[in-house]
């Protein structure tokens, strides 16, 4: 069995409107490349200035101008949307919950799963984060989807650096494994591969991780080079910079017979 995925590259930045017609574009241009399975990168839908214009662009669970969006571009081309991060209301004062939000090829919401692991750093004396300002963590609970008769789990970028995060979502069963992210210029070069590798390596799974690319409005520089992996630790596909589609045909069945030569799941012996 074999899945045509794409990862979807963006420089997403504070306008909604624009950015939604923008990723419109390019998943319409993955579906035209044969994609059953389409990810955006997180925060496609608004890569915000401030607070404020992350609370005013937070939707309510069902509806709003991202979850529209998802619903139509993913019925439109009939396919599995996988739709990066989007911000959702949330009871928690002055935050929101960062969430992927998957849809079928019918348009209708298939799976959600909000951000666990929050990117609270300091990387330089210059250049530091605290997503748990404007962020509630969601609940610690593995979520995959069923897209097409293939397993997929579901994570957000700051998660791809907890390795168990991903063994977990292994022994659920997930075949494939999305990471829409934003990692900061500083942070890629210096483990973005590496850290995609481990993960696909450890866990015999393929990786689809879009990413932001570039300096966007708010004067914050993402790293980019977006990827997909397999299960080897083959980089299948590929896009360093700038906006675009990248796709890669996942052999699933030459994984499940990896996965049956090379056991290294079954020979665990931790707790």
């Amino acid at each position: 069995m074999n899945m045509r995925a794409a990862a979807v590259q963006m420089n997403s930045g504070g306008e909604v409107a624009a950015n939604l017609k923008r990723a419109g574009a390019l998943v319409d241009r993955a579906a035209g490349g044969g994609a059953q399975l389409a990810v955006l990168p997180e925060n496609f839908s608004l890569m915000q200035e401030s607070r404020a214009d992350l609370l005013a662009a937070a939707e309510e669970v069902g509806g709003g101008a991202a979850q529209d969006f998802l619903a139509a571009a993913s019925a439109r081309n009939k396919i599995w949307l996988v739709g990066g991060s989007i911000p959702l209301r949330c009871s928690e004062r002055g935050k929101v919950r960062s969430a992927c939000l998957v849809y079928a090829p019918d348009g209708s919401p298939a799976r959600r799963y909000d951000k666990i692991h929050l990117f609270d750093v300091r990387i330089t004396a210059a250049e530091g984060y605290r997503e748990s300002d404007y962020i509630a963590p969601g609940e610690v609970d593995m979520r995959t989807v069923d897209a097409a008769g293939v397993c997929v789990g579901l994570s957000i970028c700051y998660d791809l650096r907890f390795p168990e995060m991903f063994r977990a979502l292994g022994q659920l069963g997930a075949q494939v494994a999305t990471v829409p992210s934003a990692f900061t210029l500083t942070t890629g070069r210096a483990h973005w591969r590496t850290l995609l590798c481990a993960r696909a390596v450890e866990n015999l799974m393929f990786v689809i991780a879009p990413a932001q690319s570039g300096r966007h409005s708010n004067g914050r520089r993402t790293y980019g080079h977006s990827m997909i992996v397999g299960p080897w630790g083959d980089i299948l596909a590929e896009q360093a910079e700038g906006e675009g589609v990248l796709s890669a045909t996942l052999d699933l069945g030459a994984q499940k017979k990896l996965r049956e030569n090379f056991p290294v799941i079954a020979h665990r012996r931790m707790v």
